[in-house]
């Protein structure tokens, strides 16, 4: 037999043992850059699923509304996720994530620019790079400005919406957004919204309500004292935006994982999932004993509601405990919604039931179910909802009080223009063209 083993004499321990410790750096190199690849590319899925709820708000309000505004709501939707995302870029992003601040406020200056000694892998602990970060928090942000279409629309100046959103997503968002995960104030007290019941979803609600309280009602909605219903242009259209919403609520919380962790990306999705179904089934419920009907436009707001209510928690909560979660909200949003119809706050959509009272539900379920629940969790989860209540709705009805006192004429478009329908007037043409011969 011959001996293909070297001479143990030949071989240079040291060498030996600098290659082992060379070819192992490479292998731990190569597992870090596949894991960091594998992160942000789910980051990434994660922020086009986010991307597509504006066409899902789209879908939603414009087939809520009437027929004769269609092309004016899609026109909102379309622009302000526009402007929500070029304002981000050049400001937002610097003031939401300023780095070391007072807690308050910070600016990291204009402009998107890789901090100093910029490393793609190191930026994020290799979970995604610099420019990812950016761009899923910028639809986070334009998916906040979307919240206030629906519950201003038919009624106000595109004018007015447009620069209102300039300074929800220029400053609004961004300022209370850095409470919490910009490291501020909020984030060292304690409060815990995993992917933004309360920063994302109230603080729209808080700036629909202030909008809808400034424009008032639309014509004819509280006339004869019980709230007129008005024709939707197109039901089927609402439940195709539903359905986009669930789909991009995937890469919403899944994606606030801020990582391709498994374990943790399918609990999330499982618990917003089971949310949304019994938020359906609990609207459905809600309907029955408030209208005596099986009412599709609550079941729909229903699954909206459950999927606001488990953003807060959806990676504290146990399933059993999302399905509760979902049903509460599920229930509530049938009566919310009728709530402020009593109160005559006209939103077409039911967008400040949804998103408002729901992500208040969902961020106070935080400190009373799942991981972190406890007497002292729910008073941060109070607190932080009150900060946040309080700097969302000031600071919106503030803004649009004063454009409404600028403005020609207010932020509310004329009667005439109201009644014959803000399309031909704003944008001289007609969501849709149908016509049928005698």
């Amino acid at each position: 037999m011959i001996d293909v083993l070297p001479d143990s004499t030949s071989i240079d321990p040291v060498a030996l043992a600098d290659s082992i410790r060379v070819l192992s750096a490479r292998i731990n190199e190569a597992k870090a850059t596949s894991l960091f690849t594998t992160n942000n590319v789910w980051m990434i899925l994660s922020t086009a699923l986010v991307f597509i709820m504006s066409l899902g708000f789209s879908c939603v309000e414009s087939g809520f509304t009437q027929a004769k505004n269609t092309v004016n709501i899609l026109f909102k939707n379309t622009v302000d996720t526009a402007i929500g995302i070029v304002v981000f870029a050049l400001f937002g992003f610097a003031i939401m994530y300023p780095g070391t601040f007072n807690g308050w406020f910070g600016f990291a200056g204009f402009g998107l620019n890789t901090p100093e000694d910029y490393d793609p892998i190191s930026y994020a602990s290799g979970h995604y790079t610099y420019w990812t970060d950016f761009l899923f928090q910028a639809v986070f942000c334009a998916t906040a400005a979307t919240i206030v279409s629906g519950a201003v629309a038919e009624r106000i100046k595109i004018s007015a919406y447009f620069i209102f959103t300039l300074f929800l997503t220029g400053l609004i968002y961004p300022i209370l957004g850095s409470w919490k995960w910009g490291g501020g104030w909020l984030n060292d007290y304690g409060f815990y919204d995993f992917a933004g019941s309360t920063i994302v979803h109230s603080v729209g609600g808080w700036a629909a309500l202030a909008g809808a309280i400034i424009v008032g009602p639309r014509l004819g909605k509280y006339d004869n004292g019980t709230p007129k219903t008005f024709a939707n242009s197109s039901v089927p259209l609402a439940v195709i935006g539903v359905f986009l919403l669930w789909l991009g609520w995937f890469g919403f919380n899944g994606g606030s994982v801020l990582s391709a962790d498994p374990e943790t990306i399918s609990l999330v999705c499982v618990t917003t999932a089971l949310a949304a179904c019994t938020g359906a089934l609990g609207a459905l419920v809600g309907g029955l004993i408030a209208f005596k009907r099986l009412d599709l436009g609550m079941v729909l707001n229903g699954i909206l509601a459950g999927l606001v209510g488990i953003t807060a928690g959806a990676d504290q909560m146990s399933p059993n405990e999302a399905l509760l979660i979902g049903l509460v909200c599920g229930l509530v949003v049938v009566f919310a919604v009728i709530f402020f119809d009593k109160v005559k706050i006209d939103d077409p959509v039911g967008a400040i039931a949804v998103h408002l009272v729901c992500g208040i539900i969902g961020t106070l379920a935080v400190g009373v179910l799942g991981k972190m629940a406890g007497f002292d969790q729910l008073i941060k989860q109070a607190v932080g909802i009150l900060a946040y209540g309080g700097g969302a709705f000031v600071g919106s009805l503030l803004v649009f009080f004063i454009l409404n006192k600028i403005m020609k004429g207010g932020i509310r478009v004329s009667a005439e223009h109201e009644k014959e329908g803000l399309d031909s007037h704003e944008h001289g043409m007609r969501g849709y063209t149908i016509t049928y011969e005698e």
